[in-house]
């Protein structure tokens, strides 16, 4: 799980990537906004697949926090910055939220980190 959200998922919204896209290859950013929506749901889609069989609907495997929830969370917060469509992965929206209510998630997130943006 951990894998398929770090070489799958993560990789797609690397700044390196994007600007490719935009230059040399010319597109729009609203080009790039929407290939980046279509890749990162498709990703999150084959997640949320896996993480049926193995989620307590708060964690990716398991009863606790692992690598996979510890991936998932900045692609979920990446994915909303893109106005991606996450409604076809209801079980990653509810791990997501509750990991968010965590103190050390919590103090991760980027808008909790004034040299983040």
């Amino acid at each position: 799980m951990a894998q398929l959200i770090a070489c799958d998922v993560h990789p797609l919204n690397n700044l390196r990537v994007l600007k490719y896209l935009k230059n040399p290859l010319g597109h729009d950013q609203a080009t790039v906004d929407d290939w980046y929506r279509h890749w990162v749901v498709e990703g999150l889609q084959a997640l949320e697949v896996m993480v049926k069989d193995y989620s307590d609907g708060k964690h990716c495997f398991g009863g606790e926090p692992g690598l996979a929830d510890i991936c998932l969370v900045p692609q979920m917060w990446n994915a909303r910055r893109f106005a991606a469509n996450l409604e076809s992965c209801p079980t990653l929206l509810a791990i997501d939220a509750h990991l968010q209510k965590l103190p050390a998630f919590a103090a991760a997130a980027p808008e909790g980190q004034p040299d983040a943006f």
